[in-house]
């Protein structure tokens, strides 16, 4: 039968236990983080204006706050991808949402994926015409239907189901990308036009991860021509190590997987993020004459931002006090 301890000996223990607790180093919390983009292959330098240069400022920092709070106040990494991409899409400086660029018909065909990496589930919308935040559409998509893609009228049909109300196609349209569509035409090609598709990443406390995507496409494109951005696994992707959201020249991300990619080589080859997204941009990406950039996440905390074009949108906030936007490689 074990012997106990006497009283005198039980009751220095307990003071005891309690100051070797006490000294013990208090828990981290767990980190969170948001990251933006609002499009690469930004204006040239040379040609950006100060007032532009504020407005593209305020938009994304507008953008990265709302995304932020929402991770502030204990929300889920998929409320905080679509906080920020919803904003984006609200703000015509952007290729998304009101204000994207205008189809060879003149008319803004929009695409969105949202990625929960917790499930991993997905959803996403392409070639919508009167859907004035396709990223809630997107989200609808993931959490209301058995589908990850819906197109066309097939997805405003959804639309209204789940009871989206419809804008009229003028809604979308400015001057700006109108002028855009206009040089396109008398060049004879489809282009990017100034600012870009706008996409949003996010670590929560709980640790989950979600990315999200939305994109009006290239300029004069062909009617239904649908880019990287609602293409799970090529503009946009997450699982429970990474989420990544890109930006550039869409074919080459579908062809070449590149939001999946990132995370494959984080998670197989072990490769720290910004390795993993470097060598996918800049080497995989660049060497096949693919332009663009990408946003990514992991589970740690840890950030990328990287790009091989002349600038990219972006911005970072997480909870170790860390906020930045910037527009070029320089930093500015």
């Amino acid at each position: 039968m074990p012997r106990r301890k006497p009283p005198a000996l039980l009751a220095l223990a307990a003071p005891a236990a309690a100051l070797f607790a006490a000294s013990l180093p208090a828990a981290e919390p767990p980190p969170f983080a948001l990251v933006i983009h609002g499009g690469a292959g930004v204006i040239d330098p040379s040609k950006m204006t100060a007032e532009r240069a504020a407005g593209y400022r305020a938009g994304l920092a507008a953008a990265l706050d709302a995304g932020y709070a929402v991770l502030e106040h204990g929300g889920a990494a998929l409320d905080a991808v679509t906080a920020a991409v919803r904003l984006m899409e609200d703000d015509p400086q952007f290729n998304a949402g009101r204000g994207a660029v205008l189809d060879a018909g003149g008319d803004a065909e929009l695409d969105a994926a949202i990625m929960d990496g917790s499930g991993p589930r997905a959803g996403a919308v392409a070639a919508v015409l009167h859907v004035k935040n396709p990223i809630e559409l997107a989200r609808l998509v993931l959490e209301k239907s058995p589908h990850v893609l819906l197109v066309a009228e097939g997805a405003e049909d959804f639309a209204l189901e789940q009871g989206v109300k419809l804008v009229p196609r003028e809604y979308f349209r400015t001057a700006a990308r109108q002028q855009q569509l206009e040089e396109a035409r008398a060049a004879q090609h489809g282009k990017s036009g100034g600012g870009g598709t706008v996409g949003a990443v996010a670590l929560d406390a709980a640790g989950r991860l979600a990315a999200a995507t939305s994109t009006g496409g290239l300029t004069n494109k062909h009617r239904g021509r649908v880019g990287d951005s609602p293409i799970i696994g090529a503009g946009t992707y997450a699982d429970d190590s990474c989420a990544v959201s890109g930006t550039g020249d869409g074919e080459y991300y579908i062809r070449q997987v590149v939001a999946h990619d990132i995370c494959a080589l984080t998670e197989y080859r072990r490769l720290p993020l910004a390795e993993a997204a470097r060598q996918v941009i800049h080497e995989k990406l660049q060497r096949t004459g693919g332009e663009g950039g990408v946003i990514a996440l992991d589970r740690s905390g840890a950030i990328a931002m990287d790009f091989n074009s002349v600038g990219m949108f972006r911005g970072a906030r997480d909870s170790h006090g860390r906020r930045e936007l910037a527009m070029y490689r320089d930093g500015r």
